[in-house]
């Protein structure tokens, strides 16, 4: 029977890291899909996993398994090196996104039929501002006083780029919609 996550982190704070490799095969999904979101590229989303992963390691000994569940304390600390990375790369939130590259190939399927990796690859298109606040509110879960918070931005702000985000991703959707009719129809 395999061990539990509480049972491989004991097993790695009594010095067996060896196990280090079960967490990984574990929770590894969970950490490139939310990386993913977060980040334009899958090269990139793989480099905060890494770093996220020695992080995680660095960090076992303050996980408490009374407080979280790991994949829950683990997916912050992946959340948190994305966040740092595209705070020290300066989030950008702009207004005018005209000029941006959104196209997709046309697919097989119309927007009803989207499916999971299409989708991300039009948040990922997304000017960073508002994909990260996309991600934390629509996926993650944080409220706007959270993100405000881990953004170091306003209130109003996060609202308004969230907004925008959606305004942005319903656009895209359509668009991609209409190209498949005209091409498919």
């Amino acid at each position: 029977m395999p061990l539990s996550d509480v049972e491989i982190v004991k097993a790695i704070l009594l010095g067996d890291s060896s196990k280090f490799n079960a967490l990984y095969v574990n929770h590894i999904r969970h950490y490139m899909l939310l990386a993913n979101r977060y980040m334009r590229s899958k090269e990139d989303a793989e480099d905060m996993v890494q770093e996220g992963l020695i992080k995680i390691f660095k960090n076992l000994s303050s996980f408490d398994s009374s407080r979280a569940n790991f994949r829950t304390w683990s997916k912050r600390i992946i959340l948190n090196t994305c966040l740092d990375y595209l705070r020290k790369n300066k989030l950008n939130y702009i207004d005018d996104f005209e000029n941006l590259k959104f196209w997709l190939e046309a697919k097989e399927k119309a927007s009803q039929n989207l499916e999971l990796q299409d989708l991300t690859k039009l948040i990922q298109a997304m000017p960073s501002g508002y994909r990260t606040i996309f991600n934390m509110y629509v996926i993650d879960g944080y409220s706007h006083v959270e993100i405000a918070k881990d953004l170091n931005i306003s209130v109003s702000t996060s609202k308004t780029q969230l907004l925008k985000a959606k305004k942005m991703l319903r656009a895209k959707i359509t668009k991609q919609d209409q190209n498949w009719k005209n091409i498919y129809a």
